[in-house]
């Protein structure tokens, strides 16, 4: 039985609200390494599929992201008090008060932040800052068009977005094509404008919200 990994996952201010909702549960992220056909995509036997190399002198890539039963903590944009704004991550105190421009809320564990300091990129925040621990339920690999209205919504677009493209009430299967709209427009700011049109093999990775 193979040991339970942790690897860091960045997502946007939005995203992670949608997180701490409750409203996203999964996640998409492009394959690096892009399958020819589904015969390109193998499994390991445990939900985990890796993509098959032509180049048998090559691994097979895994999913970068885990297995199921692996987990994933959160990288968002983050600040630390103002005074600090010179000290570089590493050398931070993990006492230290945290502010999530996110939602706004502060973390403190002893001392009180006096003023937040400048936003610090998602990609620099250490693993002790990180208010957010997942756990991988599911991993699969499909075309990003295969999304479904229910999958869109898992993905943490809002359902009540449907009035933004829809006059009248919509009927249940124009709610979710309108949200599948949503998320390619969500997809398209992300990944380029082209991004979406391109229906690229994706990660798929379901989870759940774990208590740090």
């Amino acid at each position: 039985m193979s040991a339970i990994k942790e690897r860091p996952i960045l997502f946007s201010a939005p995203m992670v609200r949608a997180i701490l909702e409750g409203r996203k549960t999964v996640t998409r992220r492009v394959v690096k390494v892009q399958p020819r056909s589904k015969a390109g995509i193998g499994s390991y036997g445990l939900g985990q599929p890796f993509i098959r190399n032509a180049d048998v002198t090559k691994p097979n890539p895994e999913c970068p992201y885990g297995r199921p039963g692996d987990r994933l903590w959160v990288r968002e944009a983050w600040a630390a008090d103002a005074q600090l704004n010179a000290v570089p991550p590493h050398e931070l105190s993990r006492g230290e008060p945290i502010l999530y421009p996110a939602d706004g809320v502060t973390r403190t564990s002893g001392c009180s932040m006096i003023s937040a300091g400048r936003v610090r990129p998602s990609i620099h925040m250490p693993r002790w800052v990180s208010r957010i621990l997942l756990e991988i339920t599911d991993v699969r690999v499909e075309r990003l068009h295969d999304i479904t209205g229910d999958q869109a919504e898992a993905e943490g677009v809002d359902a009540a977005m449907c009035q933004q493209f829809l006059e009248s009430a919509p009927s249940r299967y124009e709610c979710k094509e309108a949200v599948i709209h949503g998320f390619s427009g969500l997809w398209a700011s992300i990944n380029g404008a082209e991004a979406w049109n391109a229906n690229p093999w994706v990660w798929v990775v379901e989870f759940k919200r774990l208590t740090p």
